[in-house]
């Protein structure tokens, strides 16, 4: 039977409100995690008030060696 580990990883917002998204430190750090075998599993935002975006919050999965 496969085992798994998991990791899980928040990137908070920007702005005053919040819900700025620096998209490209994002992305690098989605790479840099990819690249040591984390897989994506889910990626949700939370609500902070009034729809604006507090963080968004990614879990990761791969194979337990």
């Amino acid at each position: 039977m496969e085992k798994y580990e998991y990791r899980v990883v928040t990137f908070d917002t920007k702005g005053f409100w919040g819900g700025d998204v620096e998209t490209l430190q994002i992305q690098d750090q989605l790479n840099l995690l990819g690249n040591d075998g984390w897989e994506m599993v889910s990626c949700t935002s939370t609500n902070q008030s009034y729809g604006a975006t507090k963080s968004i919050v990614c879990v990761f999965k791969r194979k337990k060696e």
